[in-house]
């Protein structure tokens, strides 16, 4: 019988936090039968991955173990990230209609965000054939007890329509490449659940991120309330300049917007790189993913049934330059 939850925000290949933290929330290491850490909680708590196990960081292989073991064996769920996404996509053909030659096209861009996992399984190119196929297994959102899981927005509208036309939460290699095809169902399907949503910079300007990238357009929240200004609803580590920021919303701004009120049960979040110490976004509203693979921390939400959420259900194992050698080291 299931006593609890405990949510975890993006990995991004560090394997040692993550053993560490699972420790952390009390969850049992044993050895599988391939020789990889299984965790499990001996009062039945399941963990539930909110994606973004791969890409950027030491131990990407190593990640993907532990996840997939724990899933496996009934002591945890993962939705998929856009990471995961992006991987199905960068191996996968597009329709001839879309123009493309890959759902996700080999540019100097994807192909630098994809090179760390790549090159970590250059020498084990079955597994990652292996978990490539087990990517296309994961649910693309989750409601289970009392709250909801997904990677970056629930857009109750979408996920809706989604239901109603396959019947599920998973999406299967025929839908991943439509995705491929500008203004499908499936393009902006995944796209909002994956990537969230977001809003073009006015009079064609642009940003320069911390990561180097030019952008014109900025993250925004789906879950603002009565949002007045463009600074109401950014949300991304870059601020956009204070001109911009203090500019109104736009009525067709506002249609373009997602909510998610403080009547529905509350959901879990990653993606978005959040720093400091974490706590709700909103009482039915909390972001786990805090920087990890950018020496922040890996971040929990323990979760046992609450309407409320509380900043004291937060746990976390910091991330650091030097960390204390793990099991895979």
């Amino acid at each position: 019988m299931n006593s609890g939850y405990d949510i975890i925000g993006d990995i991004h290949g560090c394997a040692n936090t993550l053993c560490l933290l699972l420790e952390r929330l009390g969850y049992e290491e044993r050895m599988s039968a391939e020789g990889w850490p299984l965790f499990s909680h001996p009062q039945g708590r399941k963990v539930v991955f909110l994606g973004d196990i791969v890409d950027r960081g030491p131990r990407i292989r190593e990640s993907l173990h532990v996840v997939k073991n724990m899933v496996d064996a009934g002591c945890a769920h993962c939705v998929m990230g856009n990471h995961e996404y992006d991987a199905l996509g960068y191996t996968t053909k597009a329709p001839k209609i879309s123009g493309k030659t890959w759902v996700r096209e080999h540019t100097p861009r994807n192909n630098r965000l994809i090179a760390e996992t790549l090159n970590q399984f250059a020498s084990y190119p079955e597994e990652w054939r292996m978990f490539l196929d087990w990517f296309q297994t994961l649910p693309v959102f989750l409601e289970l007890s009392g709250f909801r899981a997904v990677h970056a927005c629930w857009d109750q509208q979408l996920i809706d329509e989604f239901v109603t036309t396959y019947d599920g939460n998973t999406v299967d290699a025929s839908f991943v490449r439509d995705s491929a095809i500008t203004g499908t169902f499936a393009a902006r399907f995944m796209d909002r659940v994956t990537r969230g949503t977001d809003l073009s910079l006015p009079d064609g300007r642009k940003i320069l991120g911390r990561d180097g990238l030019e952008r014109g357009f900025f993250r925004t929240k789906f879950w603002a309330d009565s949002p007045e200004t463009l600074e109401d609803v950014v949300f991304q580590p870059d601020p956009l300049p204070e001109d911009i920021g203090v500019q109104t919303l736009t009525r067709e701004q506002k249609l373009a917007l997602v909510s998610y009120s403080s009547e529905q049960i509350p959901v879990f979040i990653g993606h978005y790189w959040l720093d400091g110490e974490p706590r709700p976004l909103k009482d039915n509203l909390a972001c786990l993913d805090y920087s990890a693979v950018k020496y922040g921390r890996l971040t929990c939400y323990r979760y046992d049934g609450e309407t409320v959420l509380s900043a004291d259900k937060f746990a976390w194992e910091q991330v650091t330059q030097d960390p204390v050698p793990g099991r895979f080291d």
